[in-house]
């Protein structure tokens, strides 16, 4: 486009406002205000589409920075906030972790302690054991003595009395 050359509408303001109002019928209230009775000097204006553009275009870039200024804020925002859900997730997972510890060592003092006793209550059961094989032996050699003596004895009734008597008290 060359410079001077006709681009677009053109439109005139009326030279006086107020004869330009009393021509279209507008209330006379309007007429005795002095905003009203200003005298505007008919003036061209141009419209010119380039113009209209860059201001289009000049709007859309600061609609556009405004859009990308909210998006940045929005993800500044997004970012501080998954920042403190990592922080806090952290903090969760170490307090587990240091739950699970305590319970470790809880468990292994119970587990010591469960061991300490197996280990007496085993020691129990051998001593047992063996009190209970050397009563045998013992109930054994005076079964044999009392065989014996009834064998040799005189006194055979006397002899039974005294072994189940003797066999009553190994048995309580």
């Amino acid at each position: 486009m060359q410079p001077g050359e006709d681009t677009g509408l053109q439109y005139i303001f009326p030279s006086n406002l107020v004869a330009f109002t009393t021509h279209f019928g507008t209330s006379s209230n309007r007429l005795s205000d002095p905003l009203f009775q200003l005298n505007i000097n008919p003036k061209v204006h141009e419209f010119n589409p380039q113009i209209t553009c860059l201001s289009n275009n000049t709007t859309s870039d600061v609609a556009g920075e405004h859009r990308f200024s909210i998006i940045d804020e929005r993800k500044q925002r997004r970012k501080i906030s998954n920042r403190e859900s990592a922080r806090r997730s952290r903090m969760r997972k170490q307090k587990h972790l240091d739950e699970l510890w305590s319970q470790v060592i809880w468990l292994r003092n119970e587990n010591n302690q469960l061991t300490d006793k197996l280990n007496h209550v085993s020691e129990d059961h051998e001593r047992v054991v063996r009190e209970n094989e050397q009563l045998k032996e013992e109930t054994s050699e005076l079964r044999q003595m009392i065989a014996n003596m009834q064998l040799n004895s005189p006194y055979p009734s006397m002899i039974r009395e005294f072994q189940d008597i003797l066999f009553e008290i190994l048995c309580k």
